[in-house]
């Protein structure tokens, strides 16, 4: 027996397909936005098409950004341009940002080497990173990939795979747990973990 509309339970469902969102955290939003007035839906709906259309990678770092160009980042003479420090995700630049400790560039990686998942080196924005320490600017490469497994073989991959360049290779040391994320890390333990980083 249905219990909702079908167009609210397609809004539902829409709902639960997004990450960490179960079935009763999914019917909660889409009763919110059913309450939502015409103006506040439609400001709503737009964001989420502007977003999907405006937003785009950098054409250096694969960042998020918007246009063609590079990111604010990438195009800050204030940056230090001989200093990569290579992520797995978007999220991951921002947290570390927030510990204002970092003044390097970033690269964003879009994932991580899983073959549990099919994920291979081919799936991710390997190509980009090669060639820009190929370039012979960058002097130092921070492998700062979640320390789980899947991280760890990723880093010790591109570890391998850089070492060839002649580039100093490190990874972040201590203070960010084993099988944890970047961006759940609080700013104090970041900073520990960039300061501490060692040599790969």
């Amino acid at each position: 027996m249905q219990y909702l509309p079908p167009a609210l339970e397609a809004l539902t469902e829409q709902f639960a397909r997004l990450p960490g969102i179960g079935t009763k955290t999914a019917q909660r939003l889409a009763f919110y936005v059913l309450n939502l007035s015409d103006s506040e839906a439609e400001a709503f709906a737009s964001a989420i098409l502007n977003a999907k259309h405006a937003v785009t990678r950098c054409p250096i770092c694969q960042n998020l950004t918007e246009g063609d160009g590079p990111c604010t980042l990438c195009a800050s003479p204030k940056r230090d341009h001989t200093l990569i420090c290579v992520v797995a995700d978007p999220k991951d630049v921002i947290a570390m940002e927030r510990s204002g400790e970092y003044t390097g560039l970033y690269h964003v990686l879009h994932g991580v080497i899983s073959p549990m998942n099919h994920v291979g080196p081919d799936d991710l924005r390997i190509t980009e990173l090669v060639a820009r320490v190929a370039s012979g600017n960058v002097e130092e490469v921070i492998m700062a990939t979640n320390p789980d497994t899947e991280g760890e073989t990723t880093a010790m991959y591109l570890s391998r795979l850089l070492r060839e360049f002649g580039v100093k290779i490190t990874r972040l040391a201590y203070g960010i747990p084993v099988g944890s994320h970047l961006e759940y890390a609080d700013d104090a333990t970041l900073m520990r973990a960039l300061e501490g980083r060692q040599e790969m």
